[in-house]
């Protein structure tokens, strides 16, 4: 098995949810780590996978909605500093893979599938190997214990439940 590195200055963890049920809050995660080994990044299904999101580098545009979102109403980054991801399992799905994995935020643990893109591999200017895959994916931030909500006076909630993620990655032998 072959270590594979993420290029982060090649690399995005983004996320969006619903705002007061009318529009979308994008944001990112600006600092993390992962692991990635595969026999062949080509067939992604040889691959072991894991991930360790710092939950402070929160970044939605706002100072004051990211210091939200890392207090106890949210995330507690003082108790639980990261959210983590690791790989159960790897099938093809034509193209493409389903990744399956353990997700756990705040102490909980769930099962959560990643639709995988293979961007295609190539070679930096330098000699070196690059490879690209686009993640995308959806949880229900309750399932998670992430519950806290405001009710709007026109009915509704503030926040929205499902969490859409999408992950960019460049990947380069390690």
């Amino acid at each position: 098995m072959a270590k594979y590195s993420v290029d982060q200055t090649h690399s995005e963890i983004g996320f969006e949810l619903k705002h007061m049920m009318v529009s979308k809050v994008k944001g990112t995660f600006d600092s993390y780590s992962a692991e990635v080994e595969a026999e062949d990044l080509t067939d992604l299904t040889t691959a072991s996978i894991s991930f360790k999101i710092d939950v402070a580098s929160i970044n939605t545009r706002n100072e004051d909605r990211d210091n939200h979102l890392k207090s106890q109403d949210f995330f507690d980054v003082e108790k639980y500093p990261t959210v983590d991801f690791t790989s159960t399992s790897i099938t093809k799905d034509g193209d493409d893979y389903k990744v399956t994995g353990d997700l756990t935020i705040i102490g909980e643990t769930k099962p959560v599938t990643f639709d995988v893109e293979f961007g295609g591999k190539g070679t930096d200017p330098w000699g070196g190997e690059v490879y690209g895959f686009e993640a995308t994916g959806k949880f229900n931030r309750e399932d998670f214990g992430l519950t806290w909500n405001a009710p709007l006076e026109t009915g509704g909630v503030l926040v929205g439940k499902d969490v859409k993620i999408k992950v960019e990655l460049e990947l380069n032998p390690a």
